[in-house]
């Protein structure tokens, strides 16, 4: 049962960002842009996870990928509003 909520995080979060980035090719908002980099990158962390804990729970420790990515998507979207509110 886990397996499929990973599964379905990442699904969902590489869902966000893809209308995200529907919507910043029609209105060209920036931070449209922004949050959509920043769920790309929460998606591959879902990946990463799914495969850290489901497909190689004992061999590979992926926690610090997974936290990277984590922290780099928040950083992204944390520019993106910071360079939105100028």
């Amino acid at each position: 049962m886990i397996e499929a909520v990973y599964a379905l995080c990442a699904v969902a979060s590489a869902l966000c960002a893809v209308l995200l980035f529907r919507g910043f090719r029609t209105s060209r908002t920036s931070l449209l842009f922004w949050s959509s980099l920043c769920f790309a990158g929460l998606a591959v962390n879902n990946v990463l996870l799914l495969i850290d804990l489901v497909i190689l729970p004992t061999t590979i420790d992926l926690s610090m990928p997974r936290t990277i990515t984590a922290l780099a998507s928040v950083c992204l979207l944390i520019y993106g509003l910071i360079w939105e509110a100028k």
